[in-house]
């Protein structure tokens, strides 16, 4: 038995849920989220909520029985709340800002880097060293999030790069004479 698959998703005040075959649809004050649920898997809409349940007792059905039930979570928490990432860029010269549908990094190139933020993303620069990467979907922020990070990852030395805020970087002693 799952024991997260067991428990309910309870919907607040504002959110609808329809489910037709393995579509799962979410519908809230922040937008609306869709997810295909794997075969091994029902999902039913009732008076307390969401539920998950396995079509077979097969060990792959157990399996994806609280990932999926995880998910579904993840629409309702999205669509009411939203997610959000922090990341913060250090080095000297290394800044950001959003220009319209862009996100402008200097990172230390011979160039410019110019990301296109994805619809229903938000990208907010605080100051040019933080940037905080919001929106409904929790799989697409972390996406957005990681790519901004693959730019220029922190490196052990200087600690420079682009690093989300709550990573620690561990710092390596530099060369001696």
């Amino acid at each position: 038995m799952s024991r997260i698959g067991n428990k309910p998703i309870s919907l607040p005040k504002g959110v609808t849920a329809t489910v037709q075959g393995k579509d799962v649809r979410v519908k809230g004050p922040k937008g609306e989220l869709k997810l295909t649920l794997v075969d091994e898997v029902d999902a039913a809409v009732g008076a307390d909520g969401i539920t998950i349940t396995p079509r077979l007792e097969m060990e792959r059905a157990r399996q994806m029985w609280g990932m999926s039930r995880s998910l579904v979570n993840n629409l309702v928490v999205g669509v009411t709340q939203g997610f959000s990432t922090k990341l913060e860029i250090q080095g000297v010269g290394y800044r950001a800002a959003v220009q319209g549908k862009n996100l402008n990094l200097q990172l230390g190139f011979s160039h410019d880097v110019a990301y296109p933020i994805p619809a229903g993303i938000t990208i907010t620069a605080e100051k040019p060293t933080s940037l905080t990467v919001s929106g409904a979907d929790k799989q697409l922020v972390g996406q957005v999030a990681a790519e901004i990070r693959a730019y220029r990852k922190p490196e052990p030395y200087k600690g420079k790069g682009v690093r989300y805020s709550d990573e620690y970087v561990r710092r390596k002693e530099g060369k001696k004479k």
